[in-house]
């Protein structure tokens, strides 16, 4: 009971540094008691940790030592966590791709495991066959990568696959790499059921599609594809792996003044980025923008680059700017290299810091008119682009009436993010702050509650009221009695009780699994029961004698 009370704990924890030191410590704990099923959850938390703060690199051994106890007692996982330790061994994996922190051999052996594990025939069989192609293509190893993409075109991934919706986009991006403009616009267009079930669809697919639009000489349809999918990008830190296409899309497609604006905006976010990969190409891409900028008189511009850490707020040059970000890309690509054994990586950003505008610059359409000219173009029906009457936050058909337009925008479904959250509490006159971690925390009366994104993607609200009322340690048994009262005969919050050493506090948490995206109507219903809720539980707690 101890070791499954201080998981609970710690898994309550802010999201934070803190919170995985005391996951660790709960599974050391319990491997020296020998619980194995208390080291398997807290090891499970512990994955779940790592991925919410971008560390797939950290995943290798907790994962390595739940294979080794499933392998040892194959009773202890039930089916839904055997398939949920499938997609865990896959994510370690991609950690390769990421980040030259993990070893190539280390790597291997785990693909070369998870490939036994699902056979040449099973449902997973596309996603080894997507692994060892990327593995591939990453190394430069284009033949062997094209061989693999075979047994993963035209197919849907199995349950540790990932997103069916954006397999065709990993695909496209693939095969934009390779040079196969049209193979990757057509792969874009071949799983539209599958996008429109994505909460990252359309704009992943839109971003996918940018080079490609380019090379075949669409500049107009691009541009409003880049708009449209930067509208969202521009906020979210799960979007950042995409930010250099978009950048390279304006260096290319002749909108200098704009890449410039979009690499001002972004380049705090290079300080905390998502993955080592992500970084080194928006090093690149950026680069190419202030490059390009220079050559077209634009080298006495200035860009802000707030301070971080130790570094001060200073004030760059084009060029200056320029050179940082290109050193930074290519110290990254060679420590990629000096994994891989290749010059792979550093001949592809070289590749990209020699490319030339390619297509006459279109004009960028307004943020408004930006879905009606990506869904508007002839035979150029995107996945999850909108259908003839559909509308965006914000935008006006002639003559339509503006309170019915806002009406519309209000029930459009949209992925959750950060700022839904913040700005339905806006909405209702909240007062509340926004952590590094992105948890929006608030005090409500008696209550302070926090709301945060959880899950692979973020698609999960979860919301935890905390009493602000502690009771002693010595009245245990009623804190555990109160908890099964109110989890008896309430819905809302799930009820329990964290045991501090020093006193007790009482918490509760609601989840809403949001896959398919929420409507900001939506989102405001669930942010208002959560809160009232919240207010109800302590207040109760704070009833107690």
């Amino acid at each position: 009971m101890a070791l499954v009370a201080a998981l609970a704990d710690a898994r309550d924890l802010p999201d934070g540094p803190g919170r995985l030191v005391a996951l660790e410590r709960v599974a050391e704990r319990a491997d020296a008691a020998g619980d194995v099923r208390s080291a398997m959850d807290a090891r499970f938390a512990l994955i779940e940790a790592y991925l919410l703060h971008g560390e797939r690199w950290r995943l290798v051994e907790p994962l390595r030592r739940c294979r080794a106890a499933a392998d040892r007692w194959p009773a202890l996982l039930t089916d839904a966590e055997a398939e949920l330790l499938a997609r865990y061994q896959r994510y370690a994996v991609e950690a390769l791709l990421g980040t030259p922190r993990v070893g190539l051999d280390q790597t291997r052996l785990l693909l070369d495991d998870l490939a036994h594990r699902v056979g040449a025939d099973g449902p997973d069989a596309p996603t080894v066959a997507e692994l060892r192609c990327r593995i591939a293509d990453h190394l430069g190893d284009e033949p062997t990568a094209r061989r693999f993409f075979q047994g993963w075109a035209g197919t849907r991934p199995g349950p540790a696959g990932g997103c069916p919706g954006c397999a065709p986009a990993r695909r496209a991006e693939l095969l934009a790499g390779w040079g196969e403009w049209q193979a990757a616009r057509s792969e874009l267009r071949a799983y539209d059921g599958d996008a429109q079930e994505c909460t990252d669809q359309p704009e992943r697919a839109l971003v996918a599609d940018l080079l490609p639009l380019l090379r075949l000489g669409e500049p107009e349809q691009a541009a409003a594809a880049h708009v449209r999918a930067y509208r969202r990008h521009r906020r979210e830190r799960s979007a950042f792996p995409y930010l250099a296409t978009h950048l390279r899309f304006c260096a290319l497609g002749g909108h200098l003044e704009r890449g410039l604006t979009v690499l001002t905006e972004q380049l705090p976010r290079l300080d905390r980025p998502t993955d080592d990969l992500a970084a080194m190409e928006f090093a690149a891409a950026g680069a190419l923008v202030c490059g390009l900028a220079e050559e077209a008189g634009l080298g006495d511009r200035t860009v802000h680059r707030p301070a971080y850490a130790d570094r001060p707020a200073t004030e760059l040059e084009v060029g200056t700017l320029g050179a940082l970000l290109l050193g930074l890309a290519t110290d990254l690509a060679g420590s990629f290299d000096a994994r891989n054994g290749t010059g792979h990586q550093s001949g592809r950003m070289a590749a990209w810091l020699a490319e030339r505008p390619s297509a006459t610059a279109a004009p960028l359409p307004a943020d408004d008119e930006a879905a009606d000219e990506v869904g508007d173009q002839a035979g150029a029906h995107e996945p999850g682009a909108h259908e003839p009457g559909a509308h965006e936050p914000g935008a006006h058909e002639p003559g339509a009436d503006e309170a019915g337009a806002e009406a519309d925008s209000e029930r459009e479904v949209m992925a959750l993010t950060t700022d839904m959250i913040t700005s339905t509490l806006d909405r209702r006159g909240d007062r509340y702050l926004v952590d590094d971690g992105g948890t929006v925390v608030g005090r409500w009366g008696a209550a302070v509650i926090q709301f945060r994104r959880a899950g692979e993607r973020g698609e999960v609200l979860h919301t935890r009221a905390m009493a602000a009322r502690r009771l002693p340690t010595a009245r245990r048994a009623e804190a555990y009695a109160f908890c099964n009262a109110w989890n008896h005969d309430r819905l809302l919050p799930k009820a329990y009780a964290h045991d501090l050493d020093t006193e007790i506090v009482l918490a509760g948490d609601v989840a809403t699994d949001l896959t398919h995206g929420v409507a900001p109507v939506q989102l405001l219903v669930l942010v208002d029961a959560a809160i009232a809720t919240g207010v109800a539980y302590a207040e109760a707690v704070a009833d107690l004698p």
